[in-house]
């Protein structure tokens, strides 16, 4: 199984994102995590960085007159070895108690693009904190900033978030995973480089983490995507008098209410697309849910579940849904 742990359920609602309360959320994460090691399950873990990132270049920003700026990759980078840190460490003091022997590592790891994606000149994916709409007015009239509401929960920058097609650390993770290790890696969809005659470049984006653990997932032929996030379910009309969960659906009924324009981009939407993606790549179960319920979900109690049909079906998601080379 891989799980991809959102950066929105290490920083809840109404947290301001301190070390202490993200230190207090990945415990919880790798407590659940912990459950089902002991279920039997061989995992991988990835992680979003939406939040921390968005912190990172802020912070970058500010200081510009004082030190000298980090690029949008180089804060992807720093974010990963920050929640890598605090996952790794939830996870290793999670482990001792429950009396298992298991090496875990944070592996920060390269996602390749492509330099002509459309989507570098089309910012989508939010980053950083929420602001009110007069907040993020004001900063998109003096930053340039270009401003998504996120999720009903307020305004967010957002930033450039290309399709990741090659994680350039596979077979090293494939390698770990073989020799017994829970590996932490492609944190916040990994840093995005495009390789130019034969040399690796970062490009200014963050990519989707749902969309690199998708890719990684089929690459790894695991069996279940678990997407932790902040809400319990995959919800239709979310946030309105009509919202209601799905609990199990299969991918086609799925891709039917995407298309309805149930699932924002930036936020739902690309977990949608990739979980459709990994199931169109062979795999067996998606499992969305918060981390408050994720051995539930796992078990089949609680989230939503999202299966393949039982006959084969032709998508119209191509972009997402291409199966890169190599797939399963």
């Amino acid at each position: 199984m891989l799980i991809a742990v959102g950066g929105n359920s290490l920083i809840r609602a109404g947290e301001k994102g301190t070390g202490s309360e993200q230190l207090a959320n990945a415990r919880r994460t790798a407590a659940a995590i912990i459950g089902l090691i002991r279920d039997g399950y061989h995992l991988v873990v990835t992680h979003g960085n939406g939040p921390q990132v968005g912190a990172q270049l802020l912070r970058s920003e500010r200081a510009a007159d004082q030190v000298p700026g980090q690029s949008l990759d180089v804060c992807g980078a720093a974010s990963q070895g920050e929640i890598g840190y605090l996952l790794a460490q939830s996870l290793q003091d999670e482990l001792a108690a429950a009396g298992l022997q298991m090496p875990v590592v944070s592996l920060v790891t390269q996602s390749i693009v492509s330099a002509s994606d459309p989507a570098m000149q089309h910012p989508t994916k939010p980053i950083g904190p929420f602001y009110s709409r007069a907040q993020a007015e004001e900063r998109k009239r003096l930053l340039g900033w270009e401003i998504v509401e996120d999720a009903a929960r307020g305004y967010r920058r957002v930033v450039p978030s290309p399709e990741p097609v090659e994680i350039v650390e596979l077979e090293v993770i494939r390698s770990l995973m073989a020799q017994g290790v829970l590996v932490v890696g492609c944190g916040g969809g990994g840093i995005p480089v495009v390789r130019e005659d034969g040399n690796l470049h970062g490009v200014e984006a963050v990519i989707d983490k749902d969309r690199a653990s998708a890719l990684l997932a089929s690459r790894l032929a695991v069996d279940i995507f678990a997407i932790s996030t902040d809400t319990d379910y995959v919800y239709l009309d979310y946030k309105k008098p009509t919202q209601r969960p799905l609990l199990r659906v299969t991918a086609s009924e799925l891709e039917e209410h995407y298309h309805a324009g149930h699932f924002p981009p930036g936020n739902m939407g690309p977990k949608v697309e990739s979980a459709l993606h990994f199931l169109n790549a062979g795999g067996k179960e998606v499992v969305i849910t918060s981390y408050g319920h994720l051995c539930e979900a796992v078990a089949g109690h609680a989230g939503t579940h999202v299966v393949p049909d039982a006959e084969v079906v032709t998508t119209r998601l191509q972009v997402h849904l291409e199966v890169p080379a190599g797939g399963r």
